[in-house]
């Protein structure tokens, strides 16, 4: 290893270590990709929306969400009293 300058905020990156400890611990030295967060943003956030909109959907078309005993969720038809 070389002796580089070690700047204020370097943190673990400015450290002596081995090849293997750089290579299973990657996420440490790797510089943060603004455009990778941001399709992974947009990515979680369209996985929450689309499980939203399924769950108004269901409830929309008379279904309500029943715990079992379980503890389990089951979406069930709304009966009426009346029928």
């Amino acid at each position: 290893m070389t002796n580089k300058e070690v700047k204020p905020g370097d943190g673990i990156r400015s450290l002596r270590t081995s090849n293997l400890f750089r290579a299973v611990n990657f996420e440490l030295y790797a510089k943060p990709n603004m455009v990778i967060m941001g399709l992974g943003l947009t990515a979680l956030a369209g996985c929450l929306g689309y499980i939203a909109y399924m769950r108004h959907k269901y409830e929309s078309l008379g279904y309500y969400g029943a715990l079992k005993e379980d503890g389990s969720e089951e979406f069930l038809k709304k009966k009426s009293k009346w029928d």
